[in-house]
């Protein structure tokens, strides 16, 4: 369910504004929304299993509040990141 150390360490070289960039929200939402697919498959399979739904409304909760404070700094980056990830369909 969660995502492994190298996965994590693709996506924040892959979506890092600059170099040992771990903490923008463009980082934070792509771990984010990795975790959230990641979960998604693991309720294909497991319908019931409520206690990790939960957890599934907290990260995707957490993602709105980034994006949101994104789109307030800079709606240009906002964009892009939407795009980049495949959200907003």
């Amino acid at each position: 369910m969660s995502i492994t150390a190298d996965r994590k360490k693709e996506l924040m070289a892959e979506y890092a504004t600059k170099a040992g960039d771990t903490g923008s929200p463009e980082v934070q939402v792509a771990i984010l929304s990795e975790r959230i697919k990641n979960l998604t498959e693991h309720f294909k399979g497991h319908v019931k299993d409520n206690h990790s739904r939960r957890g599934l409304l907290a990260l995707v909760s957490q993602r709105r509040r980034l994006l949101d404070y994104l789109k307030g700094k800079d709606e240009a980056r906002y964009a892009t990141l939407i795009e980049r990830l495949g959200l907003r369909r």
